[in-house]
């Protein structure tokens, strides 16, 4: 099916996900008991979790997909982006205020940096290491929050800014409980994403990034400046997660220490590895599938770490490369090349070799 996708044209390709994206900006009415959530519970605003999630899964797919590095403490990225939004808009928080579409691009831009930082002294690790150190990040990133008085720890930031607007009634459009609204914001720029992020793919940085991911030392043998990318990676990826924190901390409202824990960041992993680490399609149906299970099951959401431990080993003894793997064009090419070059031919043996006896 895959192959058949990647053969149609561009405009083909389109008019089939007109109809996909449709649905997705419909699925807020589309609440089916029992495939939606359970009785009591707001289907939107569980979609626009899911959406988050999404969202978050195809940042960490940058860095753990694409350039093949372990990331455990993503969390501490999307802790960034919350915090940036909740300073710049809370009353409770001593900065400036400024409107709250103004605090997605600051976010943006300071997770970003905050990914250099992390990345630039760490990438020279590989495998275990480096996972290890982006663990400590995670948690770091959570201890300040606790100790430093200006981020308020489990105490935290109410009235977190909100898009502006209000209706007829005037009421605001994006309220804590508006799910629909928030939902359809958080889409667009989800699509918008995945529209960057497949163009980033096909061009030079996302080749360099699939040669790092298969085989690191190669690629520098070749000429890839390995480190300069992974950074890029490191930073790309902050920067997505920044913007999606920054989401959750508007529709949330409330910002505290307690939201960004080790195990938050054990599920956006799990949410990349179960749709299919390398695919950015993979990577939202992955998002999506673990934001809404805990939401649809409410009476085993406790046991929701448990529950995808179990589902990823079952995963990777069935279908080792997620539910949707990666399209190995580099590697498909590569093995037709090896059958287009010709042999060489076979050498000659130097006059008298051979004819001792």
């Amino acid at each position: 099916m895959r192959g058949r996708w990647n053969e149609l044209s561009r405009p083909t390709q389109w008019a089939w996900m007109v109809p996909v994206v449709a649905i997705a900006f419909a699925l807020p009415y589309l609440n089916f008991f029992p495939l939606t959530t359970e009785p009591g519970n707001n289907w939107a605003l569980a979609c626009f979790s899911m959406a988050v999630y999404a969202l978050v899964a195809v940042g960490l797919n940058i860095v753990v997909g694409y350039a093949g590095l372990l990331d455990l403490g993503y969390v501490a990225f999307f802790a960034v982006g919350s915090y940036t939004a909740a300073m710049f808009t809370s009353p409770d928080s001593p900065l400036t205020k400024i409107p709250y579409l103004w605090t997605l691009p600051i976010a943006i831009a300071i997770t970003m940096f905050f990914g250099v930082i992390l990345g630039v002294p760490t990438l020279r690790l590989r495998g275990d290491y480096l996972a290890i150190v982006t663990l400590g990040f995670g948690e770091i990133v959570r201890i300040l929050a606790t100790i430093i008085p200006a981020m308020k720890g489990q105490v935290g930031f109410q009235n977190v800014g909100r898009p502006p607007g209000t209706d007829a009634n005037g009421v605001p459009i994006f309220s804590n409980s508006a799910g629909v609204p928030w939902y359809w914001m958080t889409l667009v720029i989800l699509i918008v994403v995945m529209l960057l992020v497949g163009n980033l793919e096909r061009s030079r940085v996302g080749r360099a990034w699939v040669a790092i991911r298969e085989d690191e030392d190669a690629a520098e043998t070749m000429g890839v400046p390995t480190f300069k990318y992974k950074v890029w990676a490191f930073a790309m990826g902050a920067g997505v997660g920044g913007l999606s924190g920054a989401l959750f901390a508007g529709q949330v409202g409330f910002v505290n220490n307690q939201s960004f824990t080790v195990q938050q960041s054990i599920l956006f992993l799990a949410a990349v590895v179960l749709g299919g680490a390398g695919n950015k399609v993979g990577a939202v149906l992955g998002g999506a599938i673990v934001a809404y299970i805990p939401l649809r099951f409410t009476a085993i959401a406790d046991y929701k770490y448990l529950i995808f431990g179990f589902a990823l080993v079952i995963l990777m003894i069935f279908r080792s490369q997620g539910l949707i793997p990666a399209k190995m064009r580099l590697l498909a090419f590569a093995r037709r090349a090896m059958h287009w070059t010709p042999a060489p031919p076979p050498k000659e043996k130097p006059a008298g070799e051979g004819d001792a006896s």
